[in-house]
């Protein structure tokens, strides 16, 4: 047993509040439709204000918020930047009064749908193109600099590369599939990156630091093969609310892969088991992937995905004030991301066989002043595994690792 009560530490533009109470505390982050990219994190905060202290916040400073792990170290479990700031009397005395200070915040990702660009580039991989397009927006110019700006400012360990980075985060480079060329069109850069990110297979999210980052189309199988699961018990979090569910609105059997610079060209593919069994179910999906096979390869891995329905992991919830929760199942949680995998044990057996493994996919922390808890959803493996390329297999892994009854199609996970 161990006993663990929350510790948090709320910087807004790097300074520490410490003159107010967290009262409490929602946030959400990732995304809930496993068929489209995340969009920006949300968090609403509420501060007691006992002393009334000066609080200076403005619209567009930026906010983090860290709560300490089992070790006293302090993790970041939001970063983003404040879009709405409310101060309210909540209790009046003779002599004194509380106020209620509420903040909202949106994650990394709400910079991009409000920042436009002509989008030019060059035939390449998806994730150099996605990276070009980053590096406009969260890298700032020279004649973008504070004036007053000194070198002070930085910490000791800030590389010239990095100095002005803005919310450039970990960018798979150069990706898994070769898009075409894109001419001028001005456009949002979110629209664009995600539609990359699309024909690339891969995933646009942003990270606790307020960071974006993108994870191409072998991303996961990759680190999952490095590092495993994160193995939890369904023994230790609440009952209520374990949900698994299966959809028929899930299910395609006629996919069309549109593609080119234009995405003119199109390829399809079917499921003829699927039809007779569900009817025809389409879906187009515009790419600007360059070349026909991929178009081909792409077709077929979403067919293989969603002919046939799959369960996915929908709620479970983890009170990480438990005292039944063990460090390392509590620190893993609070260091959750967007793609960590995770094996479910415990469930029902009427659930999944009583275990289920996938990759999170979208979460929300929910806290008072001295209680945190974190629900998540989870998609099912193959919705995310990919057949690695050599360079993505670890360089310890073994033959004699490796099942010896997995053919070379399906050598996806190697560890």
């Amino acid at each position: 047993m161990t006993q663990w009560s929350p510790v948090w530490q709320i910087k807004i533009n790097s300074v520490e509040y410490t003159t107010t109470t967290l009262s409490n505390l929602t946030i959400s982050s990732g995304r809930s439709n496993i068929y489209e990219q995340a969009q920006a994190g949300y968090a609403n905060v509420s501060l007691i204000n006992l002393n009334q202290a000066s609080v200076p916040i403005q619209i567009n400073d930026s906010i983090s918020i860290q709560v300490k792990d089992s070790s006293g170290t302090f993790v970041p479990i939001f970063g983003g930047s404040v879009v709405d700031v409310g101060i309210e009397v909540s209790e009046a005395g003779s002599s004194a009064y509380t106020q209620s200070v509420s903040i909202i915040a949106l994650g990394a990702l709400a910079r991009l749908p409000k920042a436009l660009t002509d989008g030019v580039l060059a035939k390449d991989f998806d994730g150099n193109q996605i990276e070009t397009i980053l590096r406009q927006v969260l890298f700032s110019q020279w004649q973008s600099v504070p004036a007053a700006l000194t070198w002070a400012t930085y910490n000791p360990a800030t590389t010239w590369a990095t100095a002005e980075n803005s919310g450039y985060g970990e960018i798979d480079t150069p990706g898994n599939y070769e898009l075409a060329h894109r001419t001028s069109e001005r456009t949002d850069v979110y629209s664009l990156v995600s539609a990359l990110a699309t024909s690339g297979l891969g995933i646009l999210s942003e990270n606790a630091q307020g960071q974006i980052s993108y994870a191409d189309s072998t991303h996961r199988t990759a680190y999952l093969a490095a590092n495993g699961y994160t193995e939890l018990s369904a023994n230790e979090a609440l009952a209520r609310g374990i949900k698994i569910q299966t959809r028929a609105g899930d299910v395609r059997n006629d996919i069309t892969i549109k593609y080119g610079a234009t995405s003119s060209s199109e390829v399809s593919a079917t499921d003829a088991a699927s039809i007779a069994l569900y009817g025809e179910l389409a879906q187009i999906i515009t790419t600007t992937i360059e070349h026909s096979a991929d178009a081909t390869d792409q077709a077929d891995f979403y067919l293989s995905l969603r002919a046939n329905p799959e369960p996915n992991f929908n709620s479970i919830t983890y009170a990480l004030t438990n005292p039944e929760l063990g460090d390392g199942d509590r620190d893993a949680l609070i260091n959750i991301f967007m793609g960590l995998p995770v094996s479910i044990i415990d469930l029902p057996l009427n659930m999944s066989s009583g275990a289920y493994q996938g990759f999170v996919e979208g979460w929300s922390f929910a806290a008072s002043y001295n209680e945190l808890s974190i629900t998540f959803l989870a998609s099912p493996l193959a919705y995310s595994l990919q057949a690695m390329r050599w360079n993505d297999v670890p360089v310890v892994e073994l033959w004699n690792t490796v099942s010896a009854i997995l053919t070379w199609e399906n050598a996806t996970v190697v560890a």
